[in-house]
């Protein structure tokens, strides 16, 4: 026979465990405000950075950021982060010198490859 004290308990409808001696990191709340002037609110986290603009979750537009005032952040678009190309990775971590010599390097080796294969065929 069932536990009477679970029979009106749906399950998975509640935890049965309790929040007691959990610390839940420091969070900020950050506004938003739509095209059409509805605003919704974004939970980060209070190390995070706060980006300028935010999709809405319930209408799916696309809101700018909204200072303590109720004022829109300005923000310039050249200041956000630039896509970084493989060459610009590669010459994070090699000089260019570094990978003329590499490149060559591969280069012999698949122009050797490539001659001994005409040689077997």
């Amino acid at each position: 026979m069932a536990d009477r004290s679970l029979r009106g308990m749906r399950l998975g409808a509640q935890s049965l465990q309790s929040e007691e001696g959990v610390t839940f990191s420091p969070r900020k709340k950050s506004v938003y405000r739509a095209a059409d002037g509805s605003t919704f609110e974004v939970m980060f986290s209070a190390d995070a950075e706060v980006p300028s603009v935010w999709e809405s979750p319930k209408t799916g537009m696309e809101g700018r950021l909204v200072d303590d005032n109720g004022e829109l952040v300005e923000f310039d678009e050249a200041e956000g982060k630039v896509a970084r190309t493989h060459w610009d990775m590669l010459l994070e971590r090699r000089t260019r010198p570094e990978l003329e010599e590499l490149l060559e390097e591969r280069l012999n080796y698949l122009r050797a490859r490539k001659g001994q294969q005409k040689i077997g065929a």
